[in-house]
């Protein structure tokens, strides 16, 4: 799974997720892309799902960028845990994603190809996507 080796800070306040993206609104390293139409906050098993799927697809002959990083961590307090006595502990990372946002890029392949492995790669995140290309 992807998590950050080390943090500033080990744990952060929610924050709020609103408007478009302004950042990694455009193809840069590969031909073909996934962009988010909504807002959600990705899980590193979710990344690393979609990921798998696309990488299924490549077979040795294309390349594949992940323009997103969970860098954000959730904390989780157990079962039973009485209120009070502080914020639980780190259990897994996210990436806050707004629309507009490229989250895989791919090259080496024809598109049929990358829009079928987009297609299922969508289907393991929460989200709307949408396929691009150059």
């Amino acid at each position: 799974m992807l998590e950050p080796k080390k943090l500033k800070h080990r744990k952060q306040q929610k924050g709020k997720s609103k408007g478009i993206e302004r950042r990694a609104t455009e193809l840069c390293f590969g031909s073909f892309g996934i962009m988010s139409l909504s807002t959600h906050w990705l899980d590193s098993k979710q990344i690393e799902a979609a990921r798998r799927i696309i990488i299924r697809y490549l077979k040795k002959g294309g390349k594949l960028w992940l323009r997103i990083f969970p860098d954000k961590p959730r904390t989780f307090k157990g079962n039973e845990v009485p209120m009070g006595g502080g914020k639980g502990d780190v259990s897994h990372y996210v990436f806050p994603i707004k629309p507009g946002r490229i989250i895989f890029e791919i090259d080496g392949i024809n598109e049929e190809m990358a829009k079928q492995a987009f297609k299922e790669a969508a289907d393991k995140l929460p989200i709307k996507t949408k396929f691009i290309a150059k």
